[in-house]
């Protein structure tokens, strides 16, 4: 008889509850209805503000990989703002808070973790739109120099000249001043000299410019100058500044070989003297005395290891 009652009991509590969730159903289905037809009306909402997002970006940048970035991010914000305005058709505000909650807990967390990374990523995409260096420009960034082979959102690629692929974070490129050869698309060589003291000066000047004047890759835009910089140990010295119309490496070094022995061939033709460093040695001799005079002693030893000095007048 006791499981009887309890039988009855049962059945007839999960009959109430099936009753009344049976009944919340029907008291909901208009919001269900209502919660469907705005969430697919969202998805197909957030497409098409995904590709006009798109279109409008690729007018401001021509970053393939930004452009498709900021869509993207505008696509998942409408389709959170669809997925909160179902949950709050539904009456699940509780849920929606939770879920708010955990997204700022989490955010929170990510942004601690992978601070480098998202330093890296927010560098990318102002350089993205600064657009300091570009694909195929020669720069100098940290000591590295080369063709800029990629500009990524989380790094940039450097093919160097000496071979070898630099990956830079672009942290350090935003940090870091750039040097971009390509910008202006020209580059100045400075050649120093040294002329012995004797040499006419007005003949030394007039000699170097006519020697470089004719070199191929030299700018004939800009004016090549010397001048006259300051007075070394054994020499006169000078500096030439030469503009190239380019900013390869390979035609920056030609014009610098090509000036030197150029140069050197128009002193030789002219009697211009590059000279050797001049050292002078001290013997410690006094006022009269000569080198020959001087006592010069020798220390050394025998076979026997004992020490001999030898002293020769």
């Amino acid at each position: 008889m006791a499981e009887q009652i309890d039988i009855n009991t049962v059945t007839r509590i999960l009959t109430e509850k099936l009753t009344t969730w049976g009944k919340d159903l029907i008291r909901l289905l208009p919001n269900i209805v209502i919660a469907a037809v705005i969430l697919v009306i969202g998805f197909y909402i957030a497409k098409f503000v995904r590709r006009l997002a798109l279109k409008l970006i690729g007018k401001v940048s021509h970053n393939a990989t930004l452009n498709n970035l900021f869509a993207s991010v505008i696509y998942f914000v409408f389709i959170g703002i669809t997925l909160f305005t179902v949950l709050s058709i539904l009456n699940l505000d509780k849920a929606v808070t939770s879920i708010l909650a955990g997204a700022g807990i989490l955010g929170l967390a990510l942004a601690f973790a992978f601070q480098d990374i998202a330093a890296n990523f927010m560098s990318g995409i102002f350089i993205s739109f600064r657009k300091p260096i570009k694909v195929g420009d020669i720069v100098l960034i940290k000591g590295f120099m080369g063709k800029v082979a990629e500009v990524n959102l989380r790094d940039t690629v450097i093919n160097t000249f000496t071979g070898p692929v630099v990956i830079i974070p672009n942290k350090d490129v935003f940090q870091n001043p750039i040097e971009n050869f390509t910008t202006l698309s020209k580059r100045r060589f400075d050649l120093q000299i040294g002329v012995s003291y004797g040499d006419d000066l007005d003949k030394v000047k007039q000699v170097t410019l006519d020697a470089v004047k004719d070199i191929e890759d030299i700018s004939k835009t800009q004016e090549t100058t010397l001048f006259f910089t300051s007075f070394g140990d054994s020499s006169i010295n000078l500096a030439i500044r030469m503009w190239i119309d380019s900013a390869e490496l390979k035609i920056y070094k030609k014009v610098g070989s090509e000036a030197i022995m150029r140069i050197k061939k128009a002193y030789e033709e002219n009697d211009i003297m590059i000279p050797y460093p001049i050292r002078t040695l001290d013997f410690g001799m006094k006022g009269g005395q000569t080198l020959s005079d001087m006592a010069v002693t020798l220390a050394g030893k025998d076979q026997d290891g004992e020490s001999n000095y030898q002293s020769n007048s």
